[in-house]
């Protein structure tokens, strides 16, 4: 007896989040399906990153991976490496997304779109910025940020192995790391990286500084949701996790600096 499937549909969730990640990243996808609401869809595909080159130059792998999740459906594509989204600078920034967008009609962003936004919505100003990165890319970010109006008030580069150092750092390395870094004049911490355990450090940092903590996995999903209509609050992501986008956001306008 065969079944019959003539009137049933599989139920759409409230949203589906495309995302691009390095074809080394271990810890987007655990992190992401552990924090996510239970209703929302995750589709990752992968992209091998070339530091060496610039994001334009890569552009052409960046549409391709775009387009296969736009052959899911995705309500949102996020290509999702902070290094390679704000080593190029804001303008290549600017333009890989507007060429998502248009390649694959769907609404896109990046990890530093997501990480500048976040700081709008907190009203974040100056920083301190921790990395598992080598200097050179942390002096790209200091340069995409200021580009945004964000001051980075002192960094640390732990130039960790690529990938196992970057997965193997435990929460408590980067909860060190930031105490060791403790300034008044910091509006908020930032630990920038898809591919490290920061998501467990929030918390207790939060806590103990009194201060928000944005990271990478963290502000990007918390971008996504917001703009694919989801404005509920996540336990265990900080203060990030119980604001709205900001205005200008939510109207569509791009953040100025």
């Amino acid at each position: 007896m065969s079944a019959n499937f003539t009137n049933r549909q599989w139920p759409r969730p409230r949203a589906r989040i495309g995302l691009i990640i390095p074809s080394v990243n271990t810890l987007t996808e655990p992190q992401f399906f552990r924090y996510a609401p239970r209703d929302v869809e995750l589709h990752v595909t992968r992209n091998r990153i070339e530091l060496e080159k610039s994001l334009i130059d890569q552009l052409p792998a960046i549409l391709d991976a775009a387009s296969l999740l736009a052959d899911c459906g995705a309500d949102l594509i996020v290509y999702h490496c902070t290094g390679m989204s704000m080593g190029s600078g804001k303008a290549q920034e600017t333009q890989m997304v507007e060429a998502i967008r248009k390649t694959t009609g769907k609404p896109s962003t990046s990890t530093a779109t997501a990480i500048v936004t976040a700081f709008r919505a907190l009203g974040t100003r100056k920083v301190m910025l921790a990395t598992p990165y080598a200097q050179v890319l942390n002096d790209l970010e200091k340069k995409f940020l200021a580009e945004h109006g964000v001051a980075v008030l002192r960094d640390r580069a732990l130039d960790l192995p690529v990938p196992e150092g970057m997965c193997g750092a435990t929460p408590d390395v980067w909860i060190q790391t930031v105490m060791e870094m403790r300034d008044p004049q910091a509006d908020a911490y930032f630990l920038s990286c898809t591919n490290i355990q920061s998501v467990d450090a929030i918390a207790e940092l939060e806590q103990r500084l009194g201060k928000p903590v944005v990271t990478s996995n963290q502000a990007s999903l918390w971008y996504a949701l917001r703009r694919c209509g989801i404005g509920e609050s996540i336990a265990g992501l900080g203060r990030l996790l119980s604001l709205p986008l900001p205005r200008e956001v939510e109207a569509g306008q791009p953040l100025a600096a």
